[in-house]
């Protein structure tokens, strides 16, 4: 794929030793960064930096930023971090400030419909 080929079709050229990514997603690299740690509150830094597509310099600052903010704490755990999401925070967006980051979290940790166990379905 060329870059002039992935410019049509909505994909970036692939990075060295990546495959290819969308050239945009609805949510930023901090919304991937959150929804990673509260999915896994002992994640580490390399693992988020992995599942999100950036480096681990990135996903650092990324953390410190939501960190500074007050979405999440850190803190040691002997050679570890753990990482607890601070509930009951707004967006930061001013179209979507009303809103709480809880309920992206939870969109996100819910099993997807097909998922779901067939008599939570049939209620």
């Amino acid at each position: 794929m060329t870059a002039e080929s992935s410019i049509g079709s909505g994909q970036e050229a692939p990075r060295p030793g990546g495959p290819a990514r969308p050239a945009w997603t609805f949510l930023t690299n901090h919304g991937h960064v959150l929804l990673s740690v509260a999915a896994d509150p002992d994640i580490l830094v390399a693992d988020i930096a992995e599942r999100v597509g950036i480096t681990t310099r990135a996903a650092l600052q990324i953390l410190k930023d939501l960190e500074s903010a007050g979405y999440l704490q850190r803190a040691r755990v002997g050679r570890r971090t753990h990482y607890t999401i601070r509930p009951h925070q707004h967006f930061r967006h001013p179209a979507t400030a009303a809103q709480e980051v809880d309920g992206l979290i939870r969109l996100f940790a819910a099993p997807a419909p097909d998922e779901r166990p067939a008599a939570a379905a049939e209620k």
